[in-house]
């Protein structure tokens, strides 16, 4: 049998490529990557980030098939690994099937289903906005407005939507339907206020927090990040709320990243991803706490208890620029690393120049991310202002030719 980190993983981030397999290579450990888009990974054979035998190719959205396929290749896993949100409950599963530390693959899908999350939050007695499963138009006829829309398994803000009116409620719902025939939208109570996130981190028994961001948002109905700040930790009474609205859904081992909306009535939670906050956040929280995250990660999947998390961080930053309209990238500026004024400036482009840009109205949209650290807010903000006008992707309307291309 071969022992192997195994990580299950749909298609390929920059979390897993540039911070779980650093990590994973760092502490020398042999390594597995199990996908259903083998041939969107294997640029990475190319780049040297994995062997061509550490690939392999399964249905990571059915843990019996992942047992097969490890089956017959003889692999013994040292950790069962994954940071997809569709992927929690399955990478859960397999784990548990050979006694790993993990994650409960109950308190997963309870995350990861809006309703299930929902339901799970209000038998426990706990804060809870209002909320309503529906399939049928005919459901929809006494819905208090205005409200949220968004699937019931949604991710990435994708087909979110703030709805005012009965007959906009009434389309939004057809116009989704229509492209997903016979699946669920939860409607929820609209919540009003600035958004922010608990970045959590649990070795089944403590439950720390790394940090919290206020995270900006581009005007309604969409829903779409622009950027954030990061905080050391949201005021106590916060933290109390959020945290224990987790327990009750049975979150407390590896990371977690968990939005809210801080309201006049306090914390209102809005959803929990079980797993590693994205888009090059987790690089931002790393190097603003001076703390090996990803491999904190990976130590927890072994069996290692949770490392003492430092006190203070510095100041961070993160802008992310999104399409505002479809059309093509015409001007890209390179990746690049820079420090100014005693601040660490980080740009990765997310598209090149040429790609035709069709805008979906959610975090898929994005075409660049601009992250900052340094000593101090007001400082970091002049450097963002400065830097999101030189670090700018261009997108050009299609031409008429283009567009019948």
């Amino acid at each position: 049998m071969q022992p192997r980190f195994v990580i299950l993983a749909h298609v390929p981030t920059d979390s897993i490529n540039l911070g779980f397999i650093p990590a994973i290579r760092r502490r020398g450990l042999p390594l597995l990557l199990v996908t259903d888009q083998p041939e969107r990974h294997r640029k990475l054979i190319a780049d040297g980030l994995l062997r061509a035998d550490e690939l392999l190719a399964a249905d990571v959205f059915n843990p019996l098939a992942v047992l097969n396929a490890l089956a017959e290749r003889q692999i013994a896993p040292l950790a069962v690994f994954g940071n997809s949100d569709h992927l929690q409950s399955a990478t859960a599963i397999v784990g548990s099937f050979f006694g790993l530390p993990g994650k409960d693959w109950r308190a997963c899908l309870r995350a990861k289903n809006k309703l299930m999350m929902r339901q799970t939050i209000q038998t426990a007695g706990l804060d809870n906005p209002w909320f309503r499963c529906v399939s049928r138009v005919q459901e929809l006829d006494d819905v208090p407005l205005p409200c949220i829309v968004k699937p019931v398994e949604g991710v990435a803000s994708e087909d979110v939507s703030l709805v005012q009116s009965r007959e906009e409620l009434k389309h939004v719902c057809r116009a989704f339907w229509q492209l997903h025939p016979g699946q669920a939208l939860l409607l929820e109570e609209y919540l009003a206020g600035p958004l922010h996130t608990l970045e959590t981190l649990g070795d089944g028994v403590r439950l720390e927090v790394m940090g919290s961001f206020e995270t900006f948002l581009s005007p309604p109905p969409a829903f779409i990040e622009l950027g954030q700040r990061l905080q050391r930790h949201a005021p106590p009474e916060v933290e109390a709320v959020v945290l224990a609205q987790l327990r009750a859904l049975g979150v407390g081992f590896g990371s977690c990243h968990t939005e809210f909306v801080l309201t006049e009535r306090g914390p209102r939670l809005i959803e929990v991803n079980y797993r590693n906050i994205g888009d090059h956040s987790d690089f931002l929280l790393a190097q603003a706490l001076g703390f090996e995250l990803f491999d904190a990660v990976i130590g927890l999947y072994l069996g290692e208890p949770l490392p003492t998390l430092p006190e203070r961080a510095l100041g961070a930053r993160i802008h992310c620029q999104s399409a505002e309209h479809s059309g093509i990238v015409t001007q890209v500026p390179e990746a690049c690393r820079l420090e100014r004024d005693g601040c660490r400036i980080e740009f990765t482009p997310l598209c090149k120049r040429g790609d035709r840009i069709e805008q979906q109205h959610s975090n898929r949209d994005y075409l660049g991310i601009l992250c900052v650290t340094g000593p101090s807010d007001t400082l970091l903000d002049e450097i963002l202002d400065t830097l999101t006008d030189e670090l700018k992707v261009i997108i050009e309307p299609c031409t008429d030719a283009q567009e019948a291309a």
